[in-house]
């Protein structure tokens, strides 16, 4: 076993692989951008090298760099992790030309499958079943768009270097084609270093399940069973499962045949995934990801292994620890991925500071890189954590992830959390009868943007923002005159007759007005014309059982400047609180104000200062997190003002560019 690794990744899958090496006794060290050096994982490692700027190109992607932190800290062997360099022939065969031992598959293994379309050749080769579409991967888009026509709508256009969504786009009809290959070949640059691109034929409807292998180099590969990948957005993974659900023994025993010959034709090397689209009654071959999938954790949950472990045995030259009888599976175990992005807003990321981060404390595996006080940037993916729970049944397991979801905090940025709660609760998702465009077809009736501050979420918040002001100890029973700055009631029920607080959630707002505290610890709040009357207990850091008239529960709640936030069964909702004789309120933005929706790069800016644009016109493309978005023209005018240009960071809620409606 190697005595000292270097980890050339970040985040959550950082912290994972140092807990293996910490339990096996190996010695880690990691890398880190400038806009990671407070990390989580920097400080979990303990000892990390800056290797560059916030920008993956000059940090994360620099294989110089990454090689030279591992030789300065006597480093024998580096594990990429996922994502970054992780599917890079080159960064491999650097490695090992540098006297150093690459945790993966060999360069020569990683070009034949690393590349999807060198992968789907191999997999031609070995007799697994392909999608139809071109085998070879294109940077001309201009041939690119022949072999759209050339094998016919609906085709998928795939990046050719890696997976996880980046530069993958559905097309569906040709208008706007160009555009589309433009935008998936940039991701594909951005995110993996090369645009190639391959067109594969759209398969809409299917499953997506993948085989766990890992081989010793030697020709010896074996399977760890299958996970259940179908649950997707945006051609990401949302929730993933081990075992899958209604697949029939004998698709299960076929599937895992075909991913062993292919490995075993290759001599694989480490763990990989080998992925398929899945039919009724068939299946095809769509990538072989030669690298640790994300979703490894339902598989360890099932099997006992540790996956990690198996890479660093084998690499180490210690061959595969397992025997294909001795891997065998129980229970089942589900994974969701918590993701800081805006449901409601089409699922834009969202980024800055963690205000609170809290996990449920047991009954759940949690797998993260953040905690409170830490800066969401728009440099890199939006994953925040991932739980994952397992269970003696599937349902068992659902019901845990739920649990799990309902007890985890995070406030300062906007998540994905209620939406995989929801999707939990799909009747396709409890049946195991979804599709890969299930949540594309369902999410158009979903309410995602509804809001739940009602006011008794409103009256509470005020509550604690009154106690946080005057402190528990110290709240008498005129505290909440003595706020208003008045020292009379308004009427019978003892309220203030001007409000203390202005509250704002989601475009509402609410003045707030305190009567004198009870001596049960009650008070009652006026929200607007509403009464409620509130009590708050503390029940442990942040959390509180709040009784608000007939409704009792436990709540989380943090205060961060101007900035409530309350947790409770239906969700995180988020104030701004402001002492009402200091409120002042804003005017409106002018209508013709175009701005960035998240902080990131300007890659493209399309008119020019007195252009005619129509609503819809692609006024420029922002990047953020690896993620493109286009900021369009909302009226029919013309432009009298472009405040950006290519390569400009702005901020969320810059004006790009200011269109005068017609």
């Amino acid at each position: 076993m190697f005595k000292k690794i270097l980890i050339a990744n970040r985040g959550e899958i950082a912290c994972r692989i140092a807990r293996t090496c910490r339990r096996l006794g190996v010695a880690v060290a990691g890398v880190h951008s400038s806009a990671d050096r407070d990390a989580l994982h920097v400080r979990e490692i303990g000892e990390s090298v800056e290797i560059g700027g916030a920008p993956a190109s000059e940090s994360y992607l620099r294989i110089d760099a990454v090689i030279a932190a591992a030789k300065a800290v006597g480093a024998e062997a580096i594990h990429p992790g996922f994502g970054f360099l992780a599917e890079n022939a080159a960064f491999a065969r650097a490695v090992e030309a540098a006297g150093l031992v690459f945790i993966g598959p060999t360069a020569e293994v990683i070009e034949r499958l690393g590349d999807k379309a060198a992968a789907k050749r191999e997999a031609k080769a070995a007799k697994v079943p392909i999608v139809p579409g071109s085998e070879s991967p294109s940077v001309d888009p201009a041939e690119i768009a022949a072999s759209v026509r050339s094998v016919g709508l609906p085709v998928m256009l795939k990046a050719a270097a890696g997976g996880g969504g980046k530069g993958m786009r559905g097309i569906t009809s040709f208008d706007g084609l160009a555009l589309e290959i433009e935008s998936a070949m940039r991701e594909a640059k951005n995110s993996f270093g090369d645009a190639g691109l391959i067109v594969e034929k759209l398969i809409r409807r299917g499953r997506h399940i993948e085989i766990q292998i890992a081989g010793d180099g030697q020709g010896r590969v074996i399977h760890l069973h299958e996970r259940e990948c179908t649950l997707q957005r945006r051609h990401q993974k949302v929730i993933e499962e081990a075992p899958a659900g209604n697949l029939s023994a004998t698709m299960r025993e076929r599937m895992a045949a075909d991913a062993v010959r292919l490995g075993e034709r290759l001599k694989y090397r480490g763990v990989g995934t080998v992925e398929f689209i899945v039919g009724a009654d068939d299946y095809h071959f769509l990538e072989v990801n030669p690298r640790l999938q994300v979703e490894h954790p339902v598989t360890e949950m099932v099997t006992g292994l540790d996956i990690v472990e198996i890479m660093l045995r084998i690499a180490s030259g210690e061959g595969l620890p397992v025997q294909q009888a001795d891997v065998r599976i129980s229970g089942h175990a589900v994974e969701a991925r918590i993701c800081a992005e805006d449901p409601a807003a089409g699922f834009l990321p969202s980024t800055g500071r963690l205000a609170l981060v809290q996990f449920p404390p047991a009954g759940v595996r949690v797998e993260t890189g953040i905690e409170s006080g830490m800066e969401i940037t728009p440099y890199y993916d939006p994953m925040l954590a991932k739980l994952i729970t397992f269970a003696p049944t599937r349902d068992e397991a659902l019901d845990r992830l739920k649990s799990a979801l309902d007890d985890t905090v995070i406030f300062g940025v906007t998540t994905n959390i209620r939406f995989l709660q929801r999707l939990i609760d799909l009747p396709p998702t409890r049946a195991a009868t979804f599709h890969t465009r299930l949540i594309d077809e369902e999410i158009g009736g979903w309410a995602l943007g509804e809001s739940h501050h009602d006011t008794q979420v409103l009256a509470v918040a005020a509550f604690y923002w009154l106690q946080r002001q005057r402190g528990t100890a110290a709240l008498g029973p005129w505290a909440g005159w003595r706020s208003s700055g008045w020292q009379t009631s308004a009427g019978d029920d003892g309220l203030a007759p001007i409000p203390s607080l202005h509250v704002e959630a989601d475009g509402t707002s609410a003045e707030i007005r305190f009567a004198p505290l009870q001596r049960d610890g009650s008070m009652l709040v006026g929200v607007g014309d509403e009464r409620e009357r509130i009590t708050l207990t503390p029940a442990g850091p942040g959390r509180f059982l709040a009784v608000a008239g007939t409704r009792r529960e436990t709540v989380h709640l943090h205060q961060d400047g101007d900035m409530l936030f309350v947790h409770d069964r239906r969700g995180s909702h988020v104030l701004k609180a402001v002492p009402y004789l200091s409120y002042i309120s804003t005017s409106a933005q002018a209508s013709g104000d175009l701005k960035a929706p998240m902080m990131g790069l300007i890659l493209k800016v399309g008119v020019a200062p007195g252009e005619r644009v129509d609503k819809g016109t692609v006024v420029a493309i922002l990047e953020s997190m690896k993620m493109e978005m286009r900021i369009v023209a909302e009226c029919d005018g013309t432009v009298v003002a472009v405040h950006c240009k290519a390569g400009q960071t702005v901020e969320r809620g810059a004006v790009v560019a200011v269109v005068a409606p017609d």
